[in-house]
């Protein structure tokens, strides 16, 4: 009798056995509900918006194209300068502080935009200390002096780069540590200097990991909401928000949404297409210490500066302006209401992190078993909600629920003649599913690196013994993927905490957040109460960015001897 494991049928008959595989069932059914907000909002494309449209588009819809286009050119040029220059430089050049960069770098990344906002609106605006400080010193008065403003386009595409910037960072460096020393040796060989090789050798071969943290930084830039909202910025997501809320058009708000969530497939095919069949591959198993600038002088002190500036700027003084204010004024809830909101922060986020980690396992696993294009298309699907904004999820979530509230009340009213009220769509079970949505891909990226590592002859092994695919998940691969799993806990749990946009649109009534609670708060101009929430969601986000200094320490092959003298 033959092995399942060691001999499947390879025609028609293994394409139905892939079909009807409970695993890879799990799978569509996993990827299915996750695209399900993403295909209801691409339906309202069709459907009439009456004249809501028409005055959109007469009005704000072209400031709202210019101001997002404008955003994720400038985000998308800044993290690529800040993200890649810093990323070189802690890889592959000696000087002063090299080492706590390596780990500080990442820092800004625990912060949210809408945080810093607040913190440098406080610290900047015309009352506030810094230029209270310059008329003082110098006698100025209004009309004196110009000073730029925090609160514009600008000033948003400033502070949205100061923290996506450890995207880029974070898979430049990985990239560059991978690198082949013997490509690097033959640019130096060349003739070519630190400045070409970068130029001409490491960045063309970090391109696929440079372009995919640009890629997080303009999903995420797409995504925001509660900076570009304080300040003043019309863009497409509170554009949204207002057509939603402020019109209560939820036709027109969905294709908004749709419009939105096409500008981010255009720019995912564009980069695909522009990769074209280029693969980029390190053809040796051996692994050498990467050649080295030792920096001294002004080179040293460029280099020490170029590194303290984006963590200086995009993490120490906004903790320390969100600090001051803290202990100044402070949240005056802060007590039992203000664990109220901690509480509701804490809840949804542990119980999406867990359901989200649960999926993920689910999906990752069942791509392992049946490695065919039903489930490895599945998990691409099921991987797309990060690439969605928030608003987007939310408008998607929020139209196929509210009709069934209403078609269940419906029935319940003529039939028994009683309302059940908002049972799904005013309830904390469509957050967490909009969570999960968007946060799926960053637990199953994660999971499935880690499966991978698992060898197939482990697997082999315990079928063996008489386990199931069950079993083998639950005995075998789940204790050694313990860490990872953690680890992906942790991220979506942090990210929870932070997100703003569907929290916002989604949440029960008399429902608050920490993330709420800071941006009412803000809304209000109350900057100084809003600062004990947002000080509390930075130092929860420190957490994974310490998770993150460690797993990359070291991570090239046989560079341990090397770390540890430094």
């Amino acid at each position: 009798m033959s092995s399942p494991i060691s001999h499947r049928p390879p025609s028609s008959a293994r394409r139905l056995t892939l079909r009807l595989d409970a695993w890879s069932v799990m799978t569509l059914v996993i990827a299915a509900v996750v695209a399900l907000p993403v295909i209801v909002v691409l339906a309202h494309i069709v459907m009439p918006a009456g004249g809501v449209w028409q005055h959109l588009a007469s009005t704000v819809l072209g400031r709202y194209l210019a101001n997002t286009l404008f955003l994720v050119v400038t985000v998308g040029l800044g993290t690529f300068v800040i993200g890649t220059g810093t990323a070189w430089l802690v890889v592959m050049c000696r000087f002063p502080g090299r080492r706590l960069f390596e780990w500080a770098l990442l820092l800004p990344l625990a912060v949210p935009t809408y945080v810093i906002a607040y913190a440098y609106t406080d610290f900047l605006q015309y009352a506030g200390p810094l230029q209270s400080a310059l008329r003082e010193t110098f006698g100025w008065d209004r009309g004196d002096y110009w000073f730029p403003d925090i609160r514009s386009l600008g000033g948003a595409a400033t502070l949205i780069t100061l923290v996506l910037y450890p995207y880029v960072y974070m898979l430049a460096r990985a990239s560059f540590l991978e690198q082949s020393v013997c490509v690097l040796d033959v640019g130096r060989t060349l003739g070519r200097g630190p400045w070409r090789l970068f130029t001409s050798v490491a960045i063309p071969l970090a391109r696929p990991a440079i372009v995919g943290g640009v890629s997080l930084a303009l999903m995420e830039t797409l995504n925001e909401f509660g900076a570009v909202q304080y300040f003043g910025v019309d863009t497409f997501t509170t554009g949204i928000y207002r057509t939603w809320f402020g019109l209560g058009e939820q036709v027109a708000a969905a294709q908004l949404a749709a419009c939105l969530l096409a500008f981010v497939i255009v720019f995912v095919l564009l980069e695909r297409w522009s990769r074209g069949k280029r693969r980029y591959f390190h053809t040796t198993g051996r692994y050498q210490q990467l050649p080295e600038f030792r920096l001294g002088g002004v080179r040293a002190l460029a280099a020490t500066l170029a590194c303290l500036a984006p963590v200086l700027v995009g993490f120490l003084i906004p903790s320390g302006l969100l600090g001051y204010l803290s202990v100044k004024g402070g949240d005056a809830l802060f007590g039992a209401q203000f664990l109220e909101f901690a509480g509701n922060s804490l809840i949804l986020a542990a119980l999406a992190a867990a359901v989200a980690v649960g999926l993920a396992l689910v999906l990752s696993y069942g791509a392992r078993l049946n490695p065919g294009p039903v489930t490895r298309t599945a998990t691409r699907v099921a991987a797309l909600g990060y690439a969605v904004p928030g608003s987007v999820v939310a408008v998607g979530i929020l139209i196929p629920f509210a009709w069934l509230d209403d078609t269940l009340n419906g029935f319940l009213k003529a039939h028994y003649g009683v309302i059940a009220g908002l049972i799904f769509s005013g309830s904390a079970f469509i957050l967490i599913y909009a969570y999960v949505v968007r946060f799926l891909a960053v637990s199953f990226n994660a999971l499935e690196a880690s499966l991978g590592k698992v060898t197939p002859s482990m697997d082999a092994a315990a079928r063996t013994l008489g386990q199931t695919a069950g079993g083998t998940l639950r005995k075998v691969h789940t204790p050694i993927m313990r860490g990872s799993l953690l680890a992906a806990g942790i991220l979506v749990f942090v990210d929870v905490m932070k997100e703003l946009p569907a929290t916002i649109i989604l949440r029960p009534f008399d429902f608050d957040t920490l993330a709420v609670r800071a941006h009412n708060l803000a809304a209000d101009e109350r900057l100084a109460e809003a600062s004990t929430a947002s000080l509390t969601i930075v130092a929860v986000g420190i957490i994974p960015v310490i998770l993150l200094s460690l797993a990359m320490r070291g991570s090239r092959p046989g560079s341990r001897g090397k770390d540890e003298h430094l």
